[in-house]
């Protein structure tokens, strides 16, 4: 079960977002649907269309049925495949 707890190591295919900080000032603000995810980056499905994001740029609010969750995308940065069975500090 997706929690605050374990957003981390959890599929991020499917969520919305919200960029609550960017090295990026464009991307502030962006808010949109997951569709894909690499490496470094996310891709979200806004209301303008695909914008790639750069994970290790951006501080992301995710948005779970029990609240929002802000993480740093630094800690994000991984394959999808990796990260899940990565070994993380509590955060």
């Amino acid at each position: 079960m997706l929690t605050p707890k374990n957003l981390v190591k959890h599929e991020l295919i499917g969520l919305v977002l919200e960029v609550a900080d960017s090295k990026n000032p464009s991307q502030k603000g962006l808010r949109g649907r997951v569709v894909d995810e690499t490496r470094n980056t996310l891709v979200i499905e806004t209301d303008k269309g695909e914008k790639t994001l750069m994970k290790e740029q951006c501080v992301f609010i995710f948005e779970l049925e029990q609240g929002k969750v802000k993480v740093n995308g630094s800690m994000l940065v991984a394959r999808p495949e990796d990260r899940i069975k990565k070994k993380t500090r509590a955060w």
